[in-house]
């Protein structure tokens, strides 16, 4: 009997080690999987917590494939776009585009005295290995390529926009949406993006003051003091958005909205159909301070020791805004090179521009 035992004992204690290693193996390939899984959501986790949807939940709308970009902008194809984003992003997949033409790029203009901003500035020269500058004639792609590594040229055929075209001159109209295409169409491949304007200096960091629970955030003209007052007329000279489905749609309406207005800018369009935006797609829009991003609409309001953004704004002339620019850049190396005491002593604020507001008879 004990002999019929002890074999029988054995082959119990081998059948629950079997049991045992085949649970723990199911056990270790659970974990395994979830880790993979945890991973994965992390990662977009990681999208979510900067603003921006991850690149596969934003819907591919390429050129063509709706129908809407080719018949608003059939001219357009947007060339070695994608290859280009991923040289200039930033970790976080942002980009920071601003445009120029030839009378904006040639040297000593606009688009030098904005990279010397940069240099300028408080710890911001990192940021300039992140802008896009768009070239919209062939001379100033030339002119970008000798000083700039990241030029696109985003050439319009159907005029020429040169010149330093007037504000809302036909020039003017046809370049502000010509942009607004190109800027659908970063979104559309998954990155967001800032873009400025060329005739604005940059002094501080200013993603340190956008939220990322907007989906869009503008700069104004005149703030009224509440961040989500809608009824705040933007200036879409500077206005970052991130990437989501909604933004995507945000932008296509937009682009869209120009058929049911008279001939316009694409900011009075923006302004137009701000609150349908909000309501229909639950956009929300929140507005930059004139004491930080401040400009010659509201200069009253800028002050010297947050100021993030100088616009030259509310001016007339490109040598106008040329000379109050340099000028501003000026009296910001001067604040700079004070010391703490100094500054709250002698209470530095920034001088009236001189000549902004008058136009310029020799550079129109």
């Amino acid at each position: 009997m004990e002999f019929q035992k002890g074999p029988l004992r054995r082959i119990v204690f081998i059948a629950i080690e079997m049991w045992l290693a085949a649970a723990l193996a199911l056990l270790i390939l659970f974990v395994l999987a979830n880790i993979g899984r945890s991973s994965d959501m992390l990662a977009k986790s990681n999208y979510t917590t900067i603003g921006v949807a991850p690149p596969e939940d934003i819907t591919s709308q390429d050129s063509g494939e709706n129908g809407e970009i080719d018949e608003l902008h059939p001219q357009f194809g947007f060339a070695d776009l994608a290859e280009l984003l991923p040289k200039v992003a930033t970790d976080d997949r942002t980009v920071i585009i601003t445009s120029v033409n030839e009378a904006f790029a040639r040297p000593n203009s606009l688009l030098d005295l904005f990279r010397e901003s940069f240099r300028s500035g408080e710890g911001i020269s990192h940021l300039l290995n992140h802008v896009l500058v768009v070239a919209v004639d062939a001379k100033a792609f030339v002119h970008c390529r000798a000083v700039h590594p990241h030029c696109y040229l985003l050439e319009v055929t159907s005029m020429n926009l040169s010149s330093a075209n007037n504000f809302m001159s036909e020039a003017y109209v046809e370049l502000v949406w010509t942009k607004l295409s190109l800027q659908q169409r970063v979104l559309e491949l998954g990155y967001n993006f800032l873009f400025t304007d060329v005739d604005i200096v940059w002094l501080r960091n200013p993603f340190r003051h956008i939220s990322v629970f907007a989906d869009m955030t503008t700069s104004s003209d005149v703030f009224f003091g509440d961040i989500d007052n809608l009824d705040t007329f933007p200036n879409t000279g500077f206005y970052y958005v991130k990437a989501t489905n909604r933004t995507v749609e945000m932008l296509r309406r937009w682009r869209a909205a120009r058929a049911r207005f008279e001939p316009n800018h694409e900011q009075h369009i923006f302004n137009q159909i701000k609150h349908e935006l909000a309501a229909e797609l639950g956009a929300r829009i929140q507005f930059l301070d004139t004491a930080r991003f401040g400009g010659f609409c509201q200069f009253f309001r800028n002050d010297i020791a947050v100021a993030c953004t100088m616009h030259a704004n509310c001016c007339v002339g490109l040598g106008n805004k040329l000379h109050d620019l340099r000028d501003v850049l000026g009296q910001w190396r001067n604040y700079t090179g004070l010391t703490p005491q100094e500054k709250s002593s002698r209470g530095f604020t920034w001088r009236v521009p001189a000549k902004c507001g008058t136009p310029d008879k020799k550079n129109p």
